[in-house]
């Protein structure tokens, strides 16, 4: 039975946005995309000196449980070139379990929700555009009521103009 997830992806170096369609590509077969937000561009959180980011949030669903999910993802960013770096450092991608069927699972490898997502803009506001109403299960606050309480204000929706320049 296919279950509800929400992954956030990200990316600072490179071709950011190629990266982010690359990664939804990549998800496939085993996670379907249902839905996509805009992607938007964030300043760099935990380590300022970097690029800044494009962030999506993707609703999506699969038959892999989160270990198994979890493996995926990682498999997909260590194909798209990811290398390990210091912690919250600039990266090519980042996919990250956001949430899980409204799953609450505390492991040494795994925790869902993410325990930063509800502190998070660059997940709160993209993910406010494609479930609103989704309530975090570990709160049970909705996505807009945590969206509110967080600071969005370097958080822009990333267009690229006729030529594709941003």
């Amino acid at each position: 039975m296919p279950r509800d997830v929400f992954i956030g992806s990200g990316s600072n170096l490179g071709d950011r946005l190629a990266a982010l369609a690359k990664a939804a590509e990549l998800l496939s077969p085993d996670v379907r995309v249902l839905e996509a937000s805009k992607v938007h561009e964030t300043p760099p959180w935990g380590y300022e000196d970097q690029p800044a980011f494009l962030n999506q949030v993707l609703h999506a669903e699969t038959e892999l449980d989160p270990p198994a999910l979890l493996k995926y993802l990682k498999r997909i960013e260590h194909k798209m070139g990811r290398k390990a770096t210091f912690r919250y450092g600039p990266r090519a991608i980042d996919l990250d379990i956001l949430f899980y069927d409204g799953l609450i699972i505390s492991t040494d490898n795994l925790q869902i929700p993410h325990p930063m997502a509800a502190e998070r803009a660059f997940v709160l506001v993209p993910m406010r555009e494609i479930a609103p109403d989704f309530i975090h299960p570990a709160l049970g606050k909705s996505i807009t009521e945590l969206a509110r309480s967080v600071d969005g204000s370097g958080i822009i929706v990333y267009e690229k103009d006729s030529d594709g320049k941003a």
